[in-house]
């Protein structure tokens, strides 16, 4: 169901109920948008699961009974390419049918008979809004069974903070700067507003004049710092997560990154930006799941798991959702370390998490959007 508007309150009675998973979108204009979803049925039990734009999740597994209805309100953040008449996003050939980037702010009802019976929508200007710079680890993941933390992070907030992800795969900080992304993120962005960086993957395989992490990758976290301090932005860094790289003994994380994480701490130092150790927490999580559960947090998967994969997938950088999930409760536990005023806007069912002690993978669940791919993101 697709409906074109303008930005202004919209109202939508659905009573919408199906067997399968359903979208939802309304054309509207850049910005955040307070969404107030009333789930349930008169006629049937539910679980319903919402998402937005590229699988963000907003409501986890929501349950109903028979004749019950349950009411959320969440901010999404909706973006298009375009800055200025003359200026725009330049989007790999990949993004050009992402969700994010088009002109209508979706959403995705999931679950078991999901049930909605009314959405309203309007345009909100006092959100805090957190805008998220990165690579592959950090962006809505269009398709399954691939998943970063920053599309499962806006399940943890109501509607007092907007989570706006510009990450892409296969970015370098570099390379999110010549795009245009900051550019993008300035122009959305309102004095107070937080921009959260985690690069290192990518730029480590950065070749030619001034490449690796002292001069290059410094030069331009420095970039970062400079241009969002002065449009009266809050920057923090957050280190890259690790990659699943066992020692011999398959006992101990070996350490992939080089000096870029120190690199990242040591301009931070300087500059006086906050920093979130999610280098060292995913760490401590799959030295915790240890060498065999560890897959359970990444895309391994069997051949003939997901439609037209005739070959086992085996990705030791990128996340399925449930370990996208489990991350995203990290970047929150390093939220609550700093001290950062969104913490405040948690959802009441929050509960702090310890990378040390994981959720059950077993009792993760996770309802598949429609769509999937067997292909690798961008970037390792």
């Amino acid at each position: 169901m697709t409906v074109s508007a303008v930005a202004q309150e919209m109202n939508f009675k659905l009573s919408k109920q199906s067997e399968t998973p359903f979208y939802f979108s309304v054309k509207v204009p850049d910005g955040n948008y307070k969404v107030t979803v009333t789930l349930g049925s008169r006629k049937k039990k539910a679980i319903t699961t919402v998402r937005a734009e590229s699988r963000r999740l907003m409501v986890e597994n929501c349950p109903t009974l028979k004749g019950q209805f349950k009411t959320y309100e969440f901010i999404v953040n909706k973006r298009s390419p375009r800055i200025s008449d003359t200026k725009k996003v330049i989007l790999k050939e990949r993004e050009k049918s992402y969700l994010d980037w088009d002109d209508s702010l979706t959403l995705e009802f999931n679950g078991v008979n999901p049930c909605v019976k009314s959405i309203k929508i309007q345009p909100d200007t006092t959100a805090l809004t957190v805008f998220l710079c990165g690579n592959s680890t950090v962006v809505d993941q269009s398709k399954e069974p691939w998943a970063s933390w920053g599309q499962m992070i806006p399940r943890w907030f109501g509607p007092n903070v907007s989570i706006s992800n510009h990450a892409e795969s296969g970015l370098t900080a570099g390379s999110f700067l010549a795009g245009n992304r900051l550019d993008k993120i300035l122009c959305m962005m309102k004095k107070g507003d937080y921009v959260m960086c985690e690069f290192g993957h990518n730029d480590q395989k950065e070749k030619g004049p001034g490449a690796g992490a002292w001069y290059n990758f410094s030069y331009n976290l420095k970039k970062f710092i400079d241009e969002v301090r002065a449009k009266g932005g809050n920057i923090i860094f957050v280190t890259p997560t690790q990659r699943r790289s066992f020692d011999a003994a398959k006992v101990r994380i070996q350490e992939t990154h080089g000096d870029y994480p120190d690199a990242m701490r040591a301009v931070a130092h300087r500059e006086n930006v906050p920093v979130i150790e999610l280098h060292n927490m995913t760490r401590t999580f799959f030295e915790t799941l240890g060498f065999e559960n560890s897959k359970k947090a990444l895309v391994h998967y069997p051949a003939g798991t997901f439609k037209g994969q005739d070959k086992a997938l085996a990705d030791n950088t990128h996340f399925n959702p449930y370990g996208a999930y489990e991350v995203a409760k990290m970047v929150i536990m390093g939220m609550k370390q700093l001290n950062l005023p969104m913490v405040n806007y948690l959802r009441n069912d929050w509960k702090d998490y310890d990378p040390s002690s994981p959720d059950d993978y077993n009792k993760f669940v996770w309802y598949p959007a429609p769509v999937s791919d067997t292909i690798k993101p961008d970037g390792n």
